[in-house]
This record gives structure tokens, C-alpha cells and sequence, in this order.
């Protein structure tokens, strides 16, 4: 009887905490502070710079997804979901891989001595200016960079490339929305959909590594190892809109 009780004051606890939003939920899971909506994203690749006696390389998601998406650069170019872990080199870079891919000096400024302080700037640069300027007319959420993306695109705001390497490349069509439900039983259920997902990502990003195939196969889905950045947690703590939009997810949570 005590655990019972025990579990129906910790699934109040969670449910309060989701219709809460952000604080209630920041206060229950001891979610990650947030930055500044400016500086949400924002990334500081430092795993051979300082080595090689130059300042570590600041970069924007912000910016870069207007123009592409998560899937250009987590797929076609390599580059690994953490940051810090995948080998980028400048000799790599210049012979058009990773960054190289894009800063060629045509689609995008080059990899040349007088550009090297555009990147190689060792802090998170801001640009207050033109951040305010490119995402004045977008669609806004309270969490994280405080820009709605998913909107943002549906609405014909921007229109992100998926491919670098094939002009043609459409993703394959696939709508499948589910709910999954929580361990808690009074905490309402996550809704996922594929469909929002294919918009950014390829199937490739998610499985295997993330989650298996099969749906009921993924192991030790809970809210503790997202936290950990594992499962949504690879994308939903630091680009993604975070984890304090419990409603984004759990949308039957009530006010």
C-alpha cells in the first residue's frame, strides 16, 4: 500500500510538473539551465584547435538551419550528433569535407587566411543584430531558441536543403504518428511523428543507434536517460526545442 502510494505522489508530482511547463518540470527533473534563446545551439568545436594553437571554432544552428537541414550535416557530411567527436581536420575541411562541404568559397565564404576569424573565433559568438533580424517574422515558442521550426518550415518561411549531394533527393514519404505511453500511468502520453521528423532528419539519425527498428524493442526509454543524452535527449537538450516543453510532446497535459 505505501508503495502505491509513494508511486501516485510521484506520478502527481511528475503530472504538476508538466502542466507547470518549463519551471515545474525544471524543478522535478533537474533539467539543464538554459541560455540565452540568442545563444541556444550555439557550439564551441574544440577538438583540435587548441592543440594545433588555434582558437576553437564557434557554430550557429541557428543559422545554418535556415538553410539546411539537420540531415545535410549529421548524414551526407559525417559529422557525429555530440559535439567534439567527430575528427575534423583543417587539410579535410579545405579538400571539401565536413565544413568543406558548403565553405567552398562559392556556396559559402571559403576556407582562405583572411576567413579564418569568422570561425576560428574561440567563444560563442552572439549576433544579437542579425538573430533579432532573420527570425522577426517567425513563428515562437517559449522554450529554448524560441523559434518554432516545425512551423517555420510548414509555413513556407524557410525551405531548408536536404541533399548537398543530389539536387533530386526527396525523402521517402512515411506518416507514421504514434503515442507512447509513460511509465507513470497519470502522466499523459508522448506523441512522436515521423512525419515532423522526416521534415529535418534521416531514418539513419535515429536508427539503430538511438532506437531500434521495431517500436517496442528500444530498452530503458525513460525520462533519466534522456536526460543523458541518449534516445530524444541526443537532439532535445541542446537544439531541438528542450525538454522544459513538456507539451510539445505530452501534449494532453493539462493547464
Amino acid at each position: 500500500m505505501k508503495r502505491a502510494v509513494r508511486f501516485s505522489c510521484a506520478a502527481a508530482a511528475v503530472l504538476s510538473a508538466l502542466a507547470a511547463g518549463g519551471a515545474g518540470a525544471q524543478s522535478f527533473y533537474d533539467l539543464p539551465r538554459l541560455p540565452a534563446p540568442i545563444e541556444y545551439g550555439h557550439v564551441l568545436i574544440d577538438r583540435l584547435s587548441s592543440t594545433s594553437g588555434q582558437e576553437a571554432v564557434t557554430f550557429s544552428h541557428w543559422s545554418h538551419r535556415m538553410k539546411y537541414t539537420c540531415r545535410v550535416c549529421h548524414f551526407e557530411l559525417e559529422f557525429e550528433m555530440q559535439a567534439n567527436s567527430t575528427p575534423i581536420t583543417e587539410a579535410e575541411s579545405s579538400g571539401g569535407k565536413y565544413c568543406g562541404a558548403c565553405h567552398d568559397g562559392k556556396t559559402a565564404f571559403g576556407h582562405t587566411p583572411e576567413n579564418c576569424q569568422k570561425c576560428h573565433t574561440g567563444r560563442t559568438v552572439v549576433p544579437k543584430d542579425a538573430f533579432a533580424k532573420a527570425v522577426k517574422s517567425f513563428p515562437k515558442t517559449q522554450y529554448g531558441n524560441q523559434i518554432d521550426w516545425v512551423q517555420a518550415i510548414a509555413g513556407g518561411m524557410i525551405k531548408p536543403k536536404q541533399s548537398v549531394r543530389d539536387d533530386s533527393y526527396k525523402p521517402k514519404p512515411y506518416n507514421d504518428a504514434f503515442e507512447l505511453p509513460a511509465a507513470m500511468g497519470m502522466i499523459p502520453p508522448a506523441r512522436f511523428s515521423h512525419e515532423v521528423h522526416n521534415r529535418w532528419l534521416d531514418c539513419a539519425n535515429c536508427h539503430p543507434d538511438l532506437f531500434a527498428i521495431k517500436r517496442t524493442f528500444t530498452k530503458h526509454f525513460e525520462m533519466r536517460y534522456i536526460l543523458e543524452r541518449k534516445f530524444c535527449g541526443a537532439c532535445h537538450l541542446n537544439v531541438a526545442f528542450p525538454l522544459d516543453d513538456c507539451k510539445r510532446c505530452h501534449a494532453h497535459a493539462q493547464n
